[in-house]
């Protein structure tokens, strides 16, 4: 646990350079929330094929709330991978349809963290208020 608190914390003094701690703090909560919304959509959707859109659009999200949220991205992103990861060599075995599956979602988040439209990850028929 210490070391995933000296992980964040370190990640946090390398992300502020001159924004206030204030604004990166909340840019980072929201950006969080812009994630958890995404990660909501992906469980509640009954789009097939969905997935990918919303992390594109979860990530694009957070990235314009500013540096905080693209830092709150990029951990949350980090971790998601990590431990599905290894949840899925552990408990499932390590399937390569499952590292093919988590390369594309990780594209799909870099793709929304800089800035451009998500809409290219959306599936045919998935209406535009999702």
């Amino acid at each position: 646990m210490r070391l995933f608190t000296g992980i964040v914390f370190c990640s946090l003094v390398m992300g502020v350079t001159s924004e206030n701690w204030f604004s990166f703090f909340k840019e980072a909560l929201q950006g969080a929330g812009d994630l958890g919304r995404a990660y909501w959509n992906v469980l509640t959707s009954s789009h097939q094929n969905s997935k990918r859109y919303f992390y594109a659009q979860g990530n694009y999200d957070a990235a314009e709330r500013g540096p905080g949220g693209v830092w709150a991205a990029k951990l949350i992103s980090s971790t998601r991978v990590y431990l599905q990861g290894f949840l899925d060599y552990y408990l499932f075995g390590n399937s390569s349809t499952v590292l093919e599956d988590s390369k594309s979602n990780e594209k799909a988040e870099e793709w929304g963290r800089s800035g451009k439209d998500p809409d290219r990850f959306r599936p045919d028929g998935t209406p535009k208020n999702d």
